[in-house]
């Protein structure tokens, strides 16, 4: 699972609805369901109940989306960090590999 498939698995998540998030996304519904079912193999739990006007989350979807959105919140943190630092040297002790 990589950070664009999180990003994608949040939007569908708000949307509820494939076409819906396709398009918020940019990218077509069948990259989006494949992602979906890579994520959900992954795991090894259906993140979405397929209804017949939507979807809607399972406790596992639930539970991703809590965690998907705290990490795209940490790494969009870390950059701004890491942006703010800019191109200034840090002593070697100060900073551990």
């Amino acid at each position: 699972m990589d950070l664009r498939q999180l990003k994608n698995f949040v939007v569908l998540a708000e949307e509820l609805n494939f076409s819906r998030a396709a398009v918020r996304l940019h990218i077509s519904q069948p990259p989006l369901s494949r992602q979906v079912q890579a994520i959900e193999s992954e795991i090894g739990a259906p993140l979405f109940e397929r209804l017949p006007k939507g979807l809607a989350l399972t406790a596992a979807g639930c539970t991703l989306l809590d965690d998907a959105r705290r990490i795209l919140g940490m790494v969009d943190a870390a950059k701004d960090r890491a942006g703010q630092a800019g191109c200034r040297a840090a002593p070697a002790s100060s900073c551990t590999p």
